[in-house]
């Protein structure tokens, strides 16, 4: 598994690459435009956080189920009558040791559980979050055909001059950082 899958561990290629988005951001795009896509991204992370804080709660819920849970099925096993002894076919009797102690719930387990099922449950709707934010900022992004356009060319402008630029420095001899 890659460390680029996760966001804040991937490697950003450098100011000039910023700088030459922001010209293009400037100078290709109106002021309705550079609004646009301002709102379509607030829409993307304002959908991604609602996403997270709401997938924490669900797990931290799932948690405590499951914990309520094991501790009922912990007191009913205490409480139901156990065997204490084996007697096998030869006559031969066997003590059977009292497992009780080692189905208790514990609270490494407690937090095991609150753990895995918080952070699952904030991954996973963070996730959809992401997605119905992408389709809101889409929704928004392609309304009107003009702006769309628009956009299209700032980009298409952009990944331009930034392959220029990226092959350049491999030219140069000081973008092998770029390859990996």
């Amino acid at each position: 598994m890659s460390t680029d899958s996760f966001a804040m561990m991937r490697k950003h290629v450098g100011k000039e690459f910023a700088d030459l988005a922001e010209q293009h951001y400037k100078h290709d795009l109106t002021q309705a435009d550079r609004d646009t896509l301002q709102s379509a991204a607030a829409k993307v992370g304002m959908a991604s956080t609602i996403g997270s804080v709401l997938g924490l709660g669900v797990g931290m819920i799932l948690a405590y189920r499951v914990r309520s849970m094991r501790t009922r099925m912990f007191q009913t096993f205490r409480a139901a009558e156990k065997p204490t002894h084996v007697q096998f076919e030869g006559g031969r009797t066997e003590a059977i040791p009292d497992v009780t102690p080692l189905l208790r719930p514990s609270l490494l387990g407690d937090v095991a559980a609150f753990s895995f099922f918080g952070l699952g449950g904030a991954f996973l709707f963070g996730e959809l979050g992401l997605l119905g934010g992408s389709a809101l900022a889409k929704r928004d992004l392609t309304k009107d055909a003009e702006t769309r356009r628009r956009i299209e060319n700032a980009f298409k402008n952009f990944r331009v001059d930034a392959l220029r630029k990226q092959a350049d420095m491999l030219e140069k001899g000081t973008g092998a950082e770029l390859l990996e």
